[in-house]
């Protein structure tokens, strides 16, 4: 897994600079570390039984309970947005565990009306009983781990689940009441043909969601799939094949009432997950977990990884931030733009570049006042950046 951002040091009593903007929403992210198996792609802050030397659930959930009340202290008081409940795998937690978890957040903030609450969940733990609790418990969005329906790519994943698991999961989790249910795929995997990621495409459908997201995969350094690469186990992804199933993904979704609304998330209309639009929109968020990042008007900070110390710190009543910086108006600037492109609604029109990046076609007008990336241009998203500011 990767290492922490070097920053500078963060208050132990985890207090924030004075004068801060705290009108824009405020979210909530948890991070649950707990896994069954790693998978072999992930470099995610996440850690099996066996890595945790005795670190349990409950000494999790003591953790973020103190972490929310000192979260409670520092921010300015206001009902959350929405919550985010995501790792590792949150549905190994028992549902009465998440219902006190979400209880305390709503305690100690409060919540809106209506607020989205996502939590993430493996297909292997998805039961009519557990769904029933997670319901009761105050979630109303599922978003489920799918990945691929073809057994070859899921192999190469090293995903534990069968082809067909998410796909039942998502139906029985929609008879059983929830009306926002995502999956998240995974392209571009070695050795999958193009018919086999659109046939993977044809079953997340037959599940019936209301958001998909998908993402190329990407080879990590320190994960099983970067180490098999290299040894020349696993081929490398094709970027050629990437794009164009990036293509494809786009082509199959859209015919089928989506619209991309962020470069790897297409929703049908009223599924756009909220919570990471207020990521994208920079909104204010507290992330509560080992690893998890924070955001407040400029100011950022992440909590320690090890779960062992994350508790340890706020046992002692200090705040489990490793380190923090403080975004200068240039970094602010280029943060915007960052985010901002991501997204269909775009970037305003006449910023330095545009013209160079509309003749290319990377670029089309959104609206009278505004431009946002063309299919091509969504994979070329870092390569429009670096022209937006200058760097290219």
């Amino acid at each position: 897994m990767p290492a922490l951002p070097h920053g500078d040091p963060a208050p132990s009593d985890g207090g924030l600079p004075a004068g801060l903007d705290w009108a824009r929403p405020l979210r909530a992210y948890v991070h649950v570390p707990f896994c069954a198996a790693r998978c072999g792609y992930c470099d995610f802050n996440t850690y099996t039984a066996a890595e945790l030397g005795g670190f349990g659930t409950q000494a999790y959930l003591r953790a973020i309970g103190e972490e929310i009340d000192l979260a409670a202290t520092v921010c300015k008081p206001q009902p959350l947005a929405s919550i985010f409940i995501g790792g590792g795998t949150p549905s190994l937690l028992e549902p009465a565990d998440l219902a006190a978890m979400l209880s305390h957040l709503a305690s100690a903030f409060g919540l809106q009306a209506g607020a989205e609450v996502t939590m993430e969940a493996n297909p292997e733990n998805v039961t009519a009983r557990a769904l029933d609790g997670w319901l009761a418990a105050g979630i109303t969005r599922l978003s489920l781990g799918m990945q691929n329906a073809d057994r070859h790519a899921l192999a190469v994943l090293q995903r534990k689940h069968t082809p067909g698991a998410a796909v039942a999961a998502a139906q029985l989790a929609r008879t059983q009441g929830f009306e926002h249910i995502s999956l998240d795929l995974i392209y571009g995997v070695p050795g999958q043909s193009n018919e086999s990621w659109r046939r993977t495409l044809l079953a997340a459908l037959r599940a019936q969601p209301d958001h998909v997201s998908a993402y190329a995969l990407g080879v990590e350094q320190g994960t099983a799939l970067f180490r098999q690469v290299s040894k020349g186990e696993v081929v490398a992804p094709d970027p050629d094949a990437t794009a164009e199933q990036y293509d494809i993904t786009d082509e199959v979704l859209t015919a089928h009432g989506f619209q991309w609304y962020e470069i790897s998330n297409w929703a049908q209309p009223g599924g756009q997950c909220e919570h990471n639009l207020g990521y994208w929109h920079n909104d204010n968020w507290w992330g509560f977990g080992p690893g998890a990042h924070s955001h407040v008007d400029g100011v950022r900070w992440w909590n320690v990884k090890r779960p062992a110390t994350y508790q340890s710190m706020l046992a002692v009543g200090h705040s489990p931030a490793a380190a923090r910086e403080i975004v200068d108006e240039q970094g602010r600037r280029l943060e915007q733009i960052m985010l901002q492109v991501r997204l269909e609604q775009g970037i305003p029109a006449g910023l330095p570049g545009t013209e160079r990046l509309l003749a290319q076609g990377l670029l089309e007008t959104a609206d009278g006042a505004r431009l946002r990336l063309t299919r091509a241009g969504r994979m070329l998203a870092d390569a429009v950046v670096r022209v937006l500011v200058g760097w290219d």
